[in-house]
């Protein structure tokens, strides 16, 4: 088994690596459900060899197939990662994904009005599920997914008016102009949808035009396929739409991405931990994990920020920004700091007293070594024939 698990994902043995690593971590997942599905029916049916042959294969599993396969697999997966690019959106294309979607859903708005058809609602069915997706940030199964009776039993209530002191003139018309939805999420985690009155006409139109459009009664999903029980899918119409708005980088435009980009990019506002609590409430995020994980790439902090600290400490400078932030430091990579360590030797050669001569003889030979391990070999060469003179004239 071993043996062919190791073929089916192309194991190298002379590299120790997995043409598919992810392939071969599932399988192992797979054969271990499969072993307990065998031990299930065979308590059932009281056939004790079947039960006997899938506890040992758990058995030899749990010690076994870690060090054989799982190991080489996840540190394949590991690696692959280490020097992979971070696909984000560009601005640009996101907004260009804007422009199309409501572009497209006045058409098929208008099409669907004027003639109802199964094509008519499939197409603006799509377009309003692109929608949402992508104006809320949320995950694409979880609108994909969700029941028709969500978004007909919505709160259509004004906010209560005592409320009204906490917000600002601003907050308070954006309240009454949003419509607010919630569906259920991942680990049945409540997840609030926000809908522009554009997108909530739009939708109320896909409702009152479900039954003459082909879309059966029993199916529960307001994103049904029209003539089946199963929804649209959230993946593949991002993918259409990202390709016909001609984006630089359609691959970026998942859901995924999007919300990783809305959470690592709130980053940079000054929102406090409340806001930032709420923040990962409405992305349907545990705080600790948003906070973990949805900040900037670390390529990115490596380059921008930690470089900074490398290069005060290789310039010899680090004493200048005492008290500063690395937002603060502000340093040029091209900028040359002249080297004043021979003035240094001098001055220190006119002052020492002669008790402390072996001391310095010493300080001397351990700056000519690193000189020699960072200079290169003719400026190393210069300071080394200065060096023994100055050692010449301290002893």
């Amino acid at each position: 088994m071993i043996k062919a698990v190791k073929i089916t994902c192309g194991y190298v043995s002379e590299t120790n690596t997995f043409a598919v690593p992810s392939l071969a971590t599932k399988l192992g997942n797979a054969l271990v459900k499969v072993s307990k599905l065998l031990k299930a029916q065979g308590l059932i049916s009281n056939n004790q060899e079947i039960v006997k042959d899938a506890t040992e294969f758990q058995d030899v599993h749990n010690e076994k197939w870690n060090a054989l396969i799982s190991a080489t697999a996840l540190r394949n997966l590991a690696e692959a990662k280490w020097n992979a690019p971070t696909l984000m959106p560009f601005t640009e294309d996101v907004q260009k994904l804007h422009q199309i979607l409501d572009k497209m859903q006045g058409v098929y708005s208008s099409a669907l009005s004027e003639s109802p058809s199964t094509k008519a609602w499939t197409d603006l069915a799509k377009v309003c599920l692109t929608q949402t997706i992508l104006f809320n940030r949320c995950r694409e199964g979880e609108v994909a997914g969700m029941p028709l009776h969500v978004f007909l039993t919505r709160d259509r209530t004004d906010p209560h008016q005592d409320l009204d002191w906490a917000l600002s003139e601003v907050e308070k018309k954006l309240c009454r102009h949003f419509t607010q939805i919630v569906t259920r999420g991942k680990r049945g985690r409540l997840v609030p949808i926000l809908l522009t009155p554009k997108m909530l006409c739009a939708l109320e139109l896909l409702v009152d035009q479900r039954i003459a459009c082909g879309v059966l009664k029993d199916n529960i999903y307001m994103f049904a396929r029209p003539e089946a029980m199963s929804h649209l899918r959230g993946s593949d119409c991002m993918r259409v739409m990202a390709l016909a708005c001609e984006a630089k980088c359609p691959k970026a435009l998942t859901s995924t991405k999007l919300r990783k980009h809305a959470a690592t990019l709130s980053t940079v506002l000054n929102m406090t931990d409340t806001e930032m609590d709420q923040l990962a409430n409405f992305l349907g995020h545990d705080i600790r994990i948003h906070r973990e994980f949805y900040r900037l790439p670390d390529k990115t902090l490596q380059l921008a920020k930690i470089s900074k600290v490398l290069m005060a400490l290789e310039q010899g400078r680090l004493v200048d920004f005492h008290g500063k932030n690395l937002d603060e430091i502000e340093i040029d990579p091209n900028e040359e700091v002249p080297c004043r360590v021979e003035e240094d030797w001098c001055r220190e050669e006119e002052t020492v007293h002669p008790l402390f001569m072996n001391h310095q003889k010493r300080k001397l030979w351990q700056t000519l070594r690193g000189i020699k391990s960072h200079q290169n070999r003719r400026d190393a060469n210069c300071h080394q024939q200065k060096m023994q003179h100055l050692l010449e004239s301290v002893l």
